[in-house]
């Protein structure tokens, strides 16, 4: 019964770039299999996050279980949809380790793109099963047969394979659902084995505790079960075990090959990691499953309340904001300027703006970011190496022997027509041309390496913009190159303001310090003393400029008189505005911060 079972399960997920249609899609299966009811649907019913319905994008996997009729037999689906950019690769990843099969979706009007080869290859090395789709066939500009031959060439496959859907209008959606009961293999487990589950997911409930988002590869899970965390050797009781339909729903037991969820009953979120394998303590497996690769964040910035006694409610926040995704990290930091905060570090600029809305939203915290940047390994004179994420804590020249930051392996796809424009931005970015591939007459494929802190700030702006929205973009790490790097300090009344130092490259320093000084002192607002801002690079003032103090007319009073009265007046005014700047602190806005994002869009 229970190899029966088994072969009805299907364990899948639907990959593609960001915009091909993969939420839709995910809306007609569940409309199809009757999982939710036609009253209660909503477009992109499985993006339940407010700000991925804001923005139009998916940012999380979403797990669900279907039921489907074919030839007499009900199938269980457990479906997994994912998020398509860049930045959230990682949460790909890791739905693909919970899969036997993908469905690897492209839309029909803007062919292949640089995400969907990256999805393609991470699948393939997954070892899964890969059901290539052209979406969106219904368009006028649709050109489903060009870009079915593309993705057939690309994955080695018979065009034959490629199936053709339309998932707004419904178009194709049998065919494909028929397709992942013939083509996805059934999971491999055994119910009788010790329980072996991955965590491929986490969330925090005030009740419950953590819950689990798991797949079951091998044994039996029940509710009131003693089981473990085989990598922490933490032992908890299952207050709950459930599945998704689309809501969490609570269920008896949880069998080999099943996805779902554990209320765990834990309420120190630091002993639940992602890619830990949960067991039951009287019947442990002898081993556990092999987990996740640790994502290494290559883009950092502080994050600091507004109100500096909100410090222990954001530390709570991002502990339970890591349960959900596990791919930032942070730890505490102080700075001069802003006080006590904290470092995070993020897989890419989208990510940096996701996190720090979540945090605004959900916990309901007001908070100030600074300048985001790369990590950097610098070389002392000794020979040792270190990691600097910090451009505030970078030692000193005379300390450093060499400073290599990290280079990308950019891949950008785009129509010919645009080719000039795009080279000319990735020349402009330090960017060092490596290959360009047709992929058909009126689409090609560029590769550049280039450093990545010239990316994260204003590039895939900068590409979409050039290419009118058509061209993509997909990178990968490739190691660090040493470069003549710089740290650029701004200065206030003297005073360096550690939140507002950056790492730039010594031929655009001079550039960036003097735009960052103008633009610091259209936001600085009046004192009533002279305000000073600086530039300093190597120790060097490379730009400068003053805010002009508040000024009371102290003279207005004197009518006639010697004119020594109305000078002493002024005399006294310049000494205690002297004074004044001495022991006055200046008050910097948010805006300031930003400003070097400003410079670098322009």
């Amino acid at each position: 019964m229970s190899v029966e079972y088994l072969e009805r399960i299907r364990n899948f997920s639907i990959i593609a770039h960001i915009d091909h249609g993969k939420s839709t899609l995910a809306d007609r299966m569940l409309e199809l299999t009757g999982t939710i009811d036609r009253r209660t649907m909503r477009a992109q019913f499985l993006d339940r996050m407010e700000l991925e319905r804001e923005r139009g994008i998916t940012i999380k996997m979403h797990p669900v279980k279907m039921l489907y009729n074919h030839d007499n037999t009900t199938y269980i689906f457990n479906l997994i949809d994912t998020p398509g950019h860049v930045d959230f690769t990682y949460e790909v990843s890791r739905s693909l380790t919970a899969c036997e099969g993908t469905i690897l979706l492209v839309d029909a009007s803007q062919g292949i793109e640089a995400q969907t080869l990256s999805n393609a290859y991470m699948a393939i090395e997954a070892g899964l099963e890969i059901i290539p789709v052209v979406n969106k066939i219904d368009l006028p500009q649709a050109r489903p047969k060009e870009v079915a031959n593309d993705l057939a060439n690309i994955l080695g496959a018979n065009i034959e394979d490629v199936l053709f859907t339309s998932a707004k209008e419904g178009t194709g959606i049998e065919m494909l659902m028929k397709a992942i009961v013939e083509r996805i293999p059934p999971p491999k487990g055994d119910p009788e084995n010790p329980a072996k589950a991955l965590v491929f997911d986490s969330i925090y409930d005030s009740y419950k505790g953590v819950l689990a988002y798991i797949r079951l590869f091998d044994g039996t899970l029940k509710a009131r079960q003693m089981l473990k965390f085989m990598q922490s050797s933490v032992v908890f009781e299952t207050l709950e075990i459930g599945i998704f339909s689309p809501e969490p729903r609570q269920v008896s037991m949880l069998r080999a090959g099943e996805v779902g969820y554990i209320a765990t009953g834990i309420k120190e979120i630091i002993k639940v990691k992602i890619g830990d394998t949960i067991t039951t303590d009287s019947m442990p497996a002898k081993e556990p499953l092999p987990g996740y690769k640790v994502v290494k964040p290559m883009v950092f910035c502080g994050l600091y309340t507004s109100d500096s006694d909100d410090y222990n409610l954001l530390l709570d926040a991002l502990q339970k904001l890591s349960l959900n995704d596990s791919s930032f990290t942070y730890e505490p930091e102080v700075s001069e300027a802003l006080g006590f905060g904290f470092r995070l570090g993020f897989l890419g600029l989208l990510h940096k703006e996701i996190i720090q809305e979540r945090l605004e939203r959900e916990f309901d915290l007001s908070l100030i970011t600074t300048t985001p940047n790369v990590v950097y390994e610098i070389t002392l004179v000794g020979g040792k190496t270190i990691r600097v994420e910090n451009p505030a804590k970078m030692p000193a020249r005379g300390e450093i022997e060499s400073i290599a930051e990290p280079f990308i392996k950019a891949t950008i796809i785009s129509p010919t027509e645009f080719i000039g424009d795009i080279m000319q931005i990735c020349e402009k970015k330090r960017g060092d041309f490596k290959t360009m591939e047709y992929i058909d007459p009126n689409r090609v494929v560029l590769e550049y390496e280039m450093p990545l802190s010239e990316v994260i700030i204003d590039f895939y702006d900068l590409l979409k913009s050039v290419s009118r929205g058509y061209a993509s973009f997909d990178y990968e790490l490739v190691g660090f190159r040493s470069a003549p790097l710089v740290r650029l300090d701004i200065l206030v009344n003297g005073e360096p303001v550690d939140a507002l130092s950056t790492i730039v490259h010594k031929n655009n320093s001079y550039n960036i310090g003097r735009d960052l000084v103008s633009r610091l002192k259209k936001v600085i607002p009046r004192q009533l003393f002279e305000v000073v801002i600086q530039a300093s690079c190597e120790g060097k003032i490379i730009s400068r400029a003053n805010v002009k103090p508040l000024r009371k007319n102290v003279t207005a009073k004197c009518y006639g008189g010697d004119i020594t009265r109305k000078r002493k007046l002024l005399e006294k005014q310049k000494a205690g505005k002297k004074r004044m700047k001495m022991v006055g602190k200046v008050e910097i806005p948010q805006e300031a911060f930003l400003s070097i994002l400003d410079i670098q869009r322009e």
